[in-house]
């Protein structure tokens, strides 16, 4: 059975509105399941309608294809930790990457074979490559940095824009010679330089610009994809593409703006250091005395209190904590203690990082808030407990105009009665600055695992 060639537009077209009513659908966490429904059932219908296209003359390494890969990514989704699943996004954006760049260069050569080159059709295959290329190297670099393969600290060298600048050029003069010449030399030593230019965009940017790049490197696997489109010919696979790209650089605009931050600044330096220990930190810790708590005291102060903000962060992803975080969270309320979440936009390592793990506990949605709403409600709280979100609460961001992350918008944690962090060591955090929250009056630490702490403290909470 195939289908023909309207009947195929007409396939496609219901399969990009599903994507369309699936990304409306995730703009809020109550209907996000819906709208996964959505989009796997329109990639279904696409995958399955592909299959039936004329054009697919042999199934030979398709269903192979397909056989391997679903067993793999099934395994993979089973397996996944939620903590880890910003590095495997990036490593799923550079699968795209060199989706595209593998297309591109196929189709090419099928065209080149059968004498159907055009210059429009060469300008596609460039641009497709181009963004492809990039994407390819820079999610490898992106995932290598948050999987700890690669140093999250920024490595910056004397003229780096300059040669990113020169190889771009040198770049854009052998896809001119391509077009218009049809030199495959050019082809691949264009090819080369753009891999070469997604490692050198990415390796500069820092530990705490990472959710910024997640979301600009999604939408680069975007712009790949429809540049993959155009040089198939395949409208379904431009319409999403297309949302892909725009919504990924919508999202890296708004999560710029919630930082602070230029976007051109963010590509072309960054800042942090990442996980690693500084010994200049740890030095002011101890000279300024920073106040450790216990859990019976932690516990003692939230069932006394009327309301409970709680800031989750990389901490709690890491510890796997969001479940103890919630038994926590039914407790105080069974004691008649308010409870909300405070959500900031680049609080983890991926976009809604923080919003999918409160969700996987089946922490109701409605008790989560974003920044701008929760932060006027710290002052009335009587106790703020930070879940290993460090940056985020830095009030140095307000008081330090010398410090990297000045001007960034955060939780206003520190105007809480009182503050109780929990926290594993005294290491910075992925910025790779020191936290000014911990030496201040109302701020206690709790040193420990995130998990390990909120269990402690239901047990202190169910034995008082």
């Amino acid at each position: 059975m195939q289908l023909g060639t309207d009947t195929l537009a007409f396939v496609y077209l219901i399969s990009g509105a599903l994507f369309i009513l699936g990304l409306n659908r995730l703009s809020h966490p109550s209907t996000a399941r819906r709208g996964n429904l959505f989009a796997m059932t329109g990639m279904v219908i696409a995958i399955v309608a592909t299959l039936l296209n004329p054009a697919v003359k042999s199934y030979t390494f398709i269903w192979p294809a397909m056989i391997i890969g679903g067993v793999i990514g099934t395994v993979i989704a089973l397996r996944i930790q939620m903590a880890a699943m910003p590095q495997l996004v990036a490593l799923l954006h550079s699968f795209v990457g060199l989706a595209a760049v593998l297309v591109a260069v196929g189709t090419y050569l099928d065209h080149r074979q059968q004498g159907l080159l055009s210059t429009v059709f060469m300008v596609e295959v460039f641009i497709g490559i181009f963004i492809g290329a990039i994407t390819f190297t820079g999610s490898l670099i992106a995932f290598g940095k948050l999987q700890g393969l690669v140093t999250a600290a920024p490595v910056a060298y004397m003229g780096q824009h300059w040669l990113n600048l020169l190889l771009g050029l040198v770049m854009i003069g052998l896809g001119v010679d391509f077009a218009i010449n049809d030199h495959f030399a050019s082809l691949m030593l264009m090819t080369a330089i753009a891999l070469l230019l997604g490692i050198l965009l990415i390796i500069p940017i820092g530990g705490a610009d990472m959710p910024v790049i997640i979301s600009m490197l999604n939408s680069y696997s975007g712009w790949a994809a429809a540049a993959t489109g155009f040089t198939l010919q395949n409208k379904l696979l431009i319409i999403t593409g297309a949302l892909v790209g725009f919504c990924g650089a919508i999202l890296s605009y708004i999560m710029c703006r919630a930082m602070n931050r230029s976007f051109i600044s963010v590509i072309l330096g960054g800042f942090g250091t990442g996980d690693v220990a500084d010994a200049s930190g740890v030095a002011a810790a101890t000279q300024k005395g920073v106040k450790s708590s216990s859990v019976e005291d932690a516990a003692f102060l939230l069932e006394n209190a009327s309301k409970v903000i709680v800031v989750p962060g990389y901490g709690m992803a890491v510890a796997q904590a969001q479940h103890a975080l919630k038994e926590l969270f039914e407790l105080l309320e069974a004691k008649g203690v308010e409870v909300k979440f405070a959500i900031h936009p680049v609080a983890g390592r991926m976009p809604g990082h923080m919003n999918v793990l409160l969700a996987e506990a089946d922490i109701p949605y409605d008790r989560a808030f974003e920044m701008e709403v929760i932060n006027p409600e710290f002052a009335t709280a009587d106790v703020a407990l930070v879940v290993g979100a460090n940056d985020v609460t830095n009030p140095a961001a307000k008081k330090d105009p010398s410090s990297p992350i000045y001007g960034m918008p955060i939780l206003d944690v520190d105007r809480a009665h009182h503050v109780f962090f929990i926290k594993r060591s005294m290491r910075p955090g992925y910025a790779g600055i020191d936290n000014l929250l911990f030496y201040q009056d109302n701020c206690s630490l709790l040193f420990g695992d995130a998990k390990d702490v909120c269990e402690k403290t239901v047990a202190a909470l169910k034995a008082a």
